[in-house]
């Protein structure tokens, strides 16, 4: 048996082979998992839960609702692409829903997860567009709307970030080790998991004269990627299209 982390799939009809590739990752590795930890970034947008209600999201919904129906626990923790995430996805998955830095008991040790997007903090632009969609009357305002309308507002927020992107150097983007050593500092651990930079790896460092480690997830544009724990190991695996 397994615990395993997923995130940045970013599931979307413009690539659906990511998508069945998910769905057979439900139906065959998570079904014999401890748990399955998804750390944001599960859909491309989330514009609100009454998106559930479109035929692509249901199979994606009913999919996660088999796992947990099964008796699969599944953990969610926000992205910066599924902040909207709420309590009608949770009941209809039958996942659970995770602060943004979420202490768990992982075997024997104590870790941290999170998405990641938080530990960015060189990343000004990101960080006040951050600010913006999580400040709750600028959610309220978004979910007056009706979904025609969120969707065009995400894509066009998509296509500015992806603008701001390409100017960007791939260090700003990345973590700030500061930011990072703060974070796990403060909840106290030695591990910590998170996705968000698609920069997949296991980083050591020291802490306060301790090692500690830095697991960060890869993403689902060519192809899978799963974190998979057990009681003695840590492994980062691709799954092939």
């Amino acid at each position: 048996m397994a615990t395993l982390f997923i995130s940045d799939l970013h599931l979307c009809v413009e690539r659906p082979r990511i998508t069945e590739l998910f769905l057979e990752f439900l139906a065959n590795n998570a079904a014999h998992a401890d748990a399955l930890y998804i750390l944001g970034d599960l859909f491309e947008a989330w514009v609100g839960d009454d998106a559930i209600e479109d035929p692509e999201n249901a199979r994606i919904v009913g999919a996660i609702r088999r796992l947990t129906t099964a008796g699969v626990p599944v953990y969610f923790v926000h992205g910066n692409r599924d902040f909207l995430v709420g309590e009608a996805f949770a009941g209809a998955t039958g996942c659970t829903l995770l602060p943004e830095e979420s202490r768990i008991r992982l075997y024997q040790e104590d870790v941290l997860i999170m998405h990641g997007d938080s530990l960015c903090t060189r990343d000004s632009t990101h960080q006040a567009w951050r600010a913006q969609v999580l400040d709750p009357a600028w959610q309220q305002k978004f979910l007056s709307q009706n979904i025609a309308a969120r969707m065009a507002i995400a894509t066009d927020l998509r296509q500015q970030s992806d603008r701001m992107k390409r100017d960007k150097s791939m260090e700003i983007m990345d973590v700030e080790p500061a930011t990072v050593t703060h974070v796990m500092q403060r909840h106290q651990v030695r591990t910590l998991i998170h996705g968000h930079t698609h920069r997949p790896g296991q980083h050591e460092f020291d802490i306060d004269g301790h090692t500690a480690r830095r697991i960060v997830l890869g993403d689902w544009y060519e192809q899978g990627s799963v974190l998979t724990c057990t009681a003695d190991s840590r492994r980062l695996e691709t799954l092939a299209l």
